[in-house]
């Protein structure tokens, strides 16, 4: 009996995960997508999705907390072991920003749903990790700002912000913006634009 009850959860966890991965898709190829077309396309009856979504925004949702993860786990890694805090902020926002790209046209669909509040709302260990990096390249000279490390840390979360929606509109092209977008939050944290550039291309190449 236990057995079954584990391949039954084991079942429904290898659902859940198609459903959402099968969401993301259709959402990003259409933000209109209805609960019907993602239970087509995922190959399970609307039920099924009902089942572990009860509301196309709670999805939405899901999706967002996943997206939210894995930028988080990026943003981590970019910077491990890295001493200089100029280059760790460099590092960090290079290694977001593919997820942020691929997720770009998913932030601005949930924005209609999930609103912006509950988005920042998730990004803040992020944001939080972010000033704390900040705030040790103030207090080594690296970065100068008069802004203090957690409100410059806000700056830099609506400039990202800002670029995505760039590319959303084609302002800018998307293989340049992960580039653009680093050397940005390096030059707004008072990095020079010559000594950015060179770091961002440098770390890019």
């Amino acid at each position: 009996m236990a057995a079954m009850t584990t391949g039954n959860a084991t079942r429904a966890d290898a659902n859940r995960r198609r459903i959402l991965d099968v969401a993301l898709a259709e959402l990003l190829r259409d933000p209109d997508a209805s609960m019907d077309q993602i239970a087509r396309a995922a190959g399970v009856v609307r039920r099924t999705v009902y089942g572990h979504f009860p509301s196309r925004e709670a999805l939405i949702s899901t999706l967002v907390d996943d997206a939210v993860l894995t930028l988080a786990q990026a943003h981590a890694a970019g910077r491990e072991g890295v001493a200089d805090p100029a280059e760790a902020l460099a590092r960090s926002v290079l290694a977001i920003w593919p997820i942020a790209d691929r997720y770009r046209l998913l932030v601005a669909l949930a924005q209609r749903t999930v609103t912006m509040r509950g988005i920042r709302e998730r990004l803040a260990p992020v944001r939080s990790n972010c000033a704390d990096l900040l705030q040790l390249g103030l207090d080594q000279g690296a970065f100068s700002s008069p802004l203090p490390a957690a409100a410059l840390a806000h700056v830099h979360e609506q400039v990202l912000f800002a670029l995505m929606e760039a590319v959303n509109d084609g302002l800018l092209a998307a293989p340049e913006a992960g580039r653009s977008a680093a050397v940005t939050v390096l030059t707004s944290a008072g990095v020079p634009a010559s000594l950015a550039g060179a770091l961002v291309s440098r770390l890019a190449a």
